[in-house]
């Protein structure tokens, strides 16, 4: 039964992340490029992105606990599989850590925003929608390739 849940709360989480990271870059900030006023359309992108990156920080570690979890009562570490777990844990360490990143240029730009810096503001988060956004979403897909993939096996 807990086994369920736990895997249950495990793919909830990805696709929450990587789910998210899907519709602020393919749906919203497209949206928010027709926003001609920069001042607006910086604030609104801030704001945004904000509440998407709170949103996954519980969902974040809920992946980390789980994937341990199951890792650890599969013995995926010992195992035949085990280039497919650390494969899969190396992508969401990376992911992870360009998560921090961006979290932290977010928040320096906010407070930049909120000092009206507006081009230093702007210049903190510029690589996220077109380079940084897109890593992860990239490597997001491909560890939920790897775990379907391991719960196939």
């Amino acid at each position: 039964m807990y086994s369920h849940v736990v895997v249950f709360l495990h793919v909830l989480s990805a696709f929450v992340w990587v789910g998210g990271m899907i519709a602020i870059r393919v749906a919203v900030h497209p949206v928010l490029q027709s926003i001609e006023e920069p001042k607006i359309k910086l604030g609104k992108t801030l704001e945004i992105t904000g509440r998407l990156f709170h949103l996954v920080i519980p969902f974040i570690v809920t992946l980390l606990a789980t994937g341990l979890m199951m890792a650890i009562s599969s013995k995926g570490h010992h195992g035949e599989l085990k280039s497919f777990f650390l494969s899969k844990e190396s992508i969401w360490t990376v992911m992870t850590l360009n998560f921090s990143y961006m979290y932290i240029q977010r928040l320096r730009a906010w407070n930049l925003f909120k000092e009206t810096k507006f081009s230093e503001a702007k210049a903190k988060v510029k690589h996220i929608p077109n380079v940084l956004l897109p890593l992860n979403i990239g490597l997001g897909i491909v560890a939920l390739w790897l775990g379907v993939s391991l719960r196939g096996l």
